[in-house]
């Protein structure tokens, strides 16, 4: 069993700073990319950021040059580090992760529970 469990969210005021944290853990053969995707209220999941296993990043025009994602050298952990955040950034993020599980030979798509980030104005 594959689980991916996340820790950071929280309220902050606009112009602040939260870092997010994920690690994929159990039944694991490999990691491969993982990422951040939210979702506010009304709307649909959009993807935030990306990383590859080669540390390659990708990341939504909303949050370039504000949000750093970043790995782990063991690779099953991605954090987010959030700044200059803004009251559209509320939302619920969720870590993702293309994971190879022992008892698989393909990787499929595991979600964490999600984390709730609240900017007050």
């Amino acid at each position: 069993q594959v689980q991916l469990v996340e820790s950071g969210g929280g309220l902050v005021q606009a112009g602040g700073s939260l870092k997010l944290s994920c690690a994929a853990s159990g039944s694991i053969f490999s990691v491969n990319a993982m990422g951040w995707y939210r979702q506010a209220p009304g709307k649909q999941r959009e993807l935030v950021a990306t990383i590859t296993n080669g540390f390659t990043t990708n990341y939504a025009d909303s949050v370039k040059g504000r949000f750093t994602i970043s790995r782990g050298s063991a690779k099953n952990t991605v954090t987010l580090q959030m700044n200059s955040l803004k009251p559209e950034d509320t939302a619920v993020y969720y870590c993702n992760g293309k994971i190879v599980a022992l008892t698989s030979s393909v990787a499929y798509t595991y979600w964490g529970q999600g984390t709730q980030v609240t900017v007050s104005s």
